[in-house]
């Protein structure tokens, strides 16, 4: 059997891919990181990427280089479109779903509310059709955090949405999925995060979709990491490799 290449793209060490790298390791697949808050160059070519993974962070589409030096978010969308166009699958996670979709020719937006907490996401019409959405079901409670969200190029599809955001899930391209939710959010991972958000959990306190550090911490995230599992297995299923 070919092998799937994983590629994941880390911006910081808080926004660690959690259950993506799980399932990763998990099903016995190729694994390389590009961690770029440690000064990994992010590849500038498709080659030997059969699955991108880009994760979050506090950055923004916007940010400049002067701001974050080691993010480039025209390189990163350079590099989510040639992968895509390559005839990889991409997956996009928060803010890798908003880069997602400046590299396919939206334009990210402010969610209507800052979503941090575990709510439930609802499928679209679209969404219900997508087979490699079937183990996501409808009414299922994922993981959230944060406060912009991916905008919709021409041929983009809303395949989910939530209470607080519109556009939880949008598929840009064939096997090209931008997640504005984390559904990666288990242990270690969403222990990282909340540990880094103290100033923000603060300041954002008594938002009808902001929850305690406490509450973050109780969650049981297995059911959102099952179904993730799914929806990676299938996408593994209907993706070419190259190795």
């Amino acid at each position: 059997m070919p092998h799937l290449h994983v590629r994941f793209v880390v911006h910081e060490p808080f926004e660690a891919p959690g259950a993506y790298a799980d399932w990763a390791l998990a099903r016995g697949r190729e694994v390389s990181t590009t961690r770029l808050y440690a000064g990994d160059a992010l590849p500038t070519s498709p080659d030997d990427i059969d699955l991108l993974v880009v994760m979050g962070g506090p950055q923004s589409p916007a940010t400049t280089l002067t701001e974050c030096p080691h993010f480039d978010a025209a390189a990163e969308e350079r590099l989510i479109r040639s992968c895509s166009d390559a005839g990889a699958s991409v997956v996009g996670v928060c803010l890798g779903s908003q880069l997602m979709d400046e590299a396919f020719g939206g334009t990210f937006a402010h969610s209507p509310e800052r979503e941090i907490g575990l709510f439930p996401i609802e499928l679209t019409e679209d969404g219900l059709a997508d087979p490699l959405l079937a183990d996501l079901g409808t009414g299922l409670a994922v993981g959230h955090w944060h406060g912009d969200m991916p905008g919709l190029s021409t041929d983009a599809r809303v395949l989910a949405k939530s209470a607080g955001c519109p556009r939880q899930t949008v598929r840009y391209a064939e096997r090209t999925y931008g997640f504005q939710c984390h559904l990666e959010f288990a242990g270690e991972a969403i222990r990282d995060i909340v540990a880094a958000s103290t100033e923000e959990l603060a300041q954002n306190a008594g938002r009808p979709f902001v929850r305690f550090a406490e509450q973050l911490l109780a969650n049981d995230y297995q059911p959102m990491n099952q179904a993730l599992y799914g929806f990676l297995d299938w996408l593994a299923e209907v993706t070419p490799t190259r190795g």
